[in-house]
């Protein structure tokens, strides 16, 4: 959510900047109205409540005709209050629903563009791997080698949900060790968040409205969680923070799920584009002011982890129309999949500055005293299932084994998966 003075001060602006995202910048003039419509009501009741005090007052001092006159005054507001209280919800909600559609515009030095197609590299890491022989995709190598089965899975679950199975569950194991040895090191505090939300929490997120077709709604009015993001950025809801307690950097591992709405193709093949996977996500409460270099800070453990697994990647700017909701910038990470011989994305990293916060009412306090709302920070530490596929993928051997990335040995208890 936007701070409304702004938009007020600012409408050229805002519309500018939302329309980088796609959105219609005539919904700025829909706001505008609409917070003018509450204000004057809120103006009104207020008023009308001030009086109606200031005559129930008077009524105990005054006699004879001062105080009938006085009543009757006093039954007027309370009148006009009974019928201003209602008017003031629906403004107010109206008020909070339209606020709600408008995204978080866009740094100026975000390129821009309307999809995926306009991203831009960054840079590269890494040498992609090279092999003297026909390179199998991960779902042939999990077949092969009994690690996947995408076949029972949707007999009992449907289409795009799979069973990994001996040494592959193993080595998720791993990965999350891994990632997490890395974090705890950094200052992350470990998190398994609950996976059912609230609306209110889904909303203060930044992923609804708009984004309801990604999303599985239970019919006791809660979401699934697509992300860590959603359940950490509401940790700290409704709460005020003091200055020196910031940073606050969570690790959050939970299971996602999302629709994958219009997937089709290769990419509903196998585990790369499921409805449920596995997650460690970074999550950053920070001040206003040093939220760019957190966000330098995460894609730098980012590239770490994969550095780490040796898996090529190019990081990759996402440009306005790419962008979501609730990112003002944001980086990819896609890591080379040999089996597929191109780039795919496996992390993410936002900069969602206050526009999390004020919909979720998260503030800090400073050195003198100012409450003002801080900035929230998300990025991807280990998406397990891409991740796997890379590892998978990428040190496949002539026999059809694979490989296991060193610094994963002391967890694995093994350095190759091979046909049994």
């Amino acid at each position: 959510m936007l701070d409304i003075k702004f938009i007020r001060e600012n409408p050229e602006a805002v519309q500018e900047a939302i329309a980088r995202k796609g959105t219609n910048p005539k919904l700025i003039n829909e706001v505008i109205s609409v917070d003018k419509n509450r204000r004057r009501i809120l103006a009104e009741l207020e008023q009308s409540q001030a009086q109606l005090n200031i005559r129930s007052k008077d009524i105990a001092k005054l006699h004879g005709q001062q105080k009938i006159d006085a009543i009757n005054e006093a039954s007027m507001y309370s009148d006009k209050v009974k019928k201003l209280k209602p008017e003031a919800e629906k403004a107010e909600a109206e008020y909070r629903e339209i606020m709600l559609q408008i995204p978080n515009p866009p740094e100026k030095e975000v390129i821009d563009g309307k999809s995926d197609k306009d991203n831009t590299v960054n840079r590269t890491w890494g040498e992609k791997p090279e092999f003297g022989f026909e390179v199998r995709n991960h779902l042939d190598l999990g077949e092969n080698l009994d690690l996947i089965d995408v076949e029972r899975a949707g007999k009992i679950s449907g289409s795009r949900f799979y069973f990994i199975k001996k040494e592959l569950v193993i080595l998720e194991f791993a990965l999350i060790q891994y990632a997490f040895e890395i974090l705890v090191k950094e200052g992350f505090i470990p998190m398994i968040p609950p996976v059912l939300l609230s609306k209110k929490t889904m909303e203060g997120a930044g992923y609804i409205p708009g984004g309801e077709d990604e999303i599985y709604k239970t019919q006791d009015d809660t979401y699934l969680a697509g992300t860590s993001e959603q359940p950490l950025a509401g940790y700290h809801s409704d709460e005020i923070i003091n200055y020196k307690n910031l940073p606050i950097r969570y690790a959050g591992f939970s299971s996602c799920f999302r629709r994958e709405a219009g997937s089709h193709g290769q990419d509903v093949r196998g585990i790369l584009r499921t409805h449920q996977f596995d997650k460690v996500e970074m999550f950053s409460y920070v001040l206003p002011k040093e939220s760019p270099k957190e966000h330098e800070y995460l894609v730098s453990l980012e590239e770490k982890i994969m550095q780490g697994l040796k898996i090529p990647y190019q990081i990759v700017n996402i440009c306005a129309g790419d962008l979501g909701a609730p990112a003002s910038k944001k980086f990819d990470v896609e890591a080379w999949m040999s089996g597929q011989d191109r780039y795919r994305e496996t992390h993410s990293c936002s900069n969602c500055t206050d526009y999390q916060a004020r919909r979720l009412n998260i503030r800090y306090k400073d050195k003198e005293g100012n409450i003002d709302f801080l900035h929230t920070l998300n990025g991807t530490a280990i998406a397990i299932g891409r991740t796997l596929i890379a590892i998978m993928e990428n040190n496949q051997t002539r026999s059809g084994s694979i490989e296991i990335p060193e610094v994963l040995h002391k967890w694995t208890g093994f350095r190759e998966i091979t046909r049994k």
